[in-house]
């Protein structure tokens, strides 16, 4: 067991870390484009704070929370979502005293959920999220749905769409919730044990249910979209015009709930078809009371979540390659005596900006060179008894056969030449 990572969690090796590296970045531009500023949150928080702020009648909260008591008897838990995370600080902080709107993200975030692992969802994942405060109209939505799309199109996912809903508000939901359970009524029955502990608690939660059979049942019920308040519906009619305005695929799909009990007003998902069906790929919505329901101050905010496991693992499947750069620019090989000048010229390399390494194994010149082509340096330097007797070093291309004795003094340049 000490050499092998608990189940639902998964190591990132050196040979692949380029692949987070160049989804990292592609967010990060991503983000910036829209004003979108980094935050990064502890990785555990106080437990109170998702038992207020994600809701006591989540799966997350019931069933999924990885939740300890500390060594000053504290309920601790490890973040299980991104968003109360950065709702208390930007309370803690008093953010709200700035120019609103505030607008953040954090990336390569660890989310841990204690659930049977997944395709693309571990127990330990990652994920990608933006989250603005202060804003209430329709544009900041539509705004953060379309970064989001834009950046998994040009990452190369394929038969890409979007789905919103409108889960209504305060103001409007208790009128839903009534038809929903006087629709749900003679029907709870058959459904799975899930949903009839939520029909009691929060029966909109019962339209999010995987089981077949509940999806069935609920297949004719009553839609928010048909009892939402004026100021939801003309929320919602916004939305749809940013969204056709900007040319996005959309649908509307009032089967979406999200399953966090915080949202209001709009919830979206984006999705994509895969050989086994569709597959959620980013998920959000507004939360304009949330920070309120944490804090004091009445403050509406939207945002979402993107798994970054789940971004490779779909990339992988349509066949995008991740471009990736060699190890190394230069390797310097020697001969055993001048291990010290090999030594003092990967040092002027790499201090004039060079990926250069030489070997520290004590091989012969012939496994240098074999190690060299592994790692897949372009270039190598060589430094032979001549050589080091002239000050020179002798750099060759490791493609074209091309080569150049120079002396050390030249080298660094003539492989920025070399290099292009």
């Amino acid at each position: 067991m000490l050499t092998q990572a608990p189940r639902g969690t998964k190591d990132v090796l050196p040979a692949e870390s380029y692949r987070w590296q160049y989804l990292e970045e592609k967010m990060r531009q991503a983000a910036s484009l829209a004003g979108y500023r980094e935050v990064r949150t502890p990785v555990f928080e106080h437990t109170e704070l998702f038992l207020r702020g994600v809701g006591d009648t989540t799966d997350i909260v019931q069933k999924e929370m990885y939740t300890f008591r500390d060594k000053g008897d504290r309920s601790i838990t490890l973040k299980p979502e991104g968003t109360a995370g950065a709702v208390r600080c930007f309370l803690e902080h008093n953010l709200y005293a700035d120019a609103l709107p505030c607008k953040m993200f954090y990336l390569n975030a660890p989310i841990f959920r204690y659930e049977n692992p997944q395709s693309g969802r571990l127990r330990e994942h990652h994920q990608f999220g933006m989250e603005c405060f202060g804003a209430r109209e329709a544009t900041t939505d539509a705004e953060l749905i379309l970064t989001a799309y834009r950046l998994l199109q040009e990452l190369g996912i394929r038969n890409l769409s979007v789905e919103i809903n409108s889960i209504g508000c305060p103001s409007c939901r208790p009128v839903y919730h009534k038809r929903l359970k006087e629709f749900l009524g003679d029907r709870i029955g058959g459904m799975c044990e899930t949903c009839r502990e939520r029909f009691g608690r929060n029966p909109l939660r019962v339209l999010d249910c995987k089981e077949k059979k509940c999806q069935e049942i609920t297949r004719d019920a009553p839609s928010m979209l048909d009892l939402l308040c004026d100021e939801c519906r003309e929320h919602f009619e916004e939305l749809q015009q940013c969204l056709s305005r900007a040319g996005i695929p959309y649908r509307v799909n009032s089967r979406i709930v999200r399953g966090l009990d915080y949202y209001t007003k709009t919830v979206f998902e984006l999705v994509t078809e895969t050989k086994d069906g569709k597959l959620t790929v980013c998920g959000g919505g507004r939360y304009d009371n949330l920070v309120q329901q944490i804090g004091e101050q009445d403050i509406p905010a939207v945002g979402f979540g993107m798994g970054i496991e789940r971004v490779l693992m779909l990339l992988d499947a349509d066949g995008v390659i991740i471009p990736n750069r060699s190890q190394y620019e230069v390797f310097v090989t020697y001969m055993g005596a001048n291990r010290l000048y090999a030594f003092d010229l990967v040092q002027k390399m790499r201090e004039s900006g060079i990926r250069a390494d030489m070997d520290h194994c004590g091989r012969s010149l012939k496994a240098q060179f074999k190690y060299a082509n592994k790692t897949g340096a372009p270039l190598t330097a060589v430094i032979g008894d001549e050589e080091a007797a002239a000050g020179n070093v002798k750099i060759k291309n490791m493609s074209t056969g091309e080569e150049a004795v120079v002396s050390v003094g030249e080298a660094c340049g003539r492989v920025h030449a070399m290099l292009g």
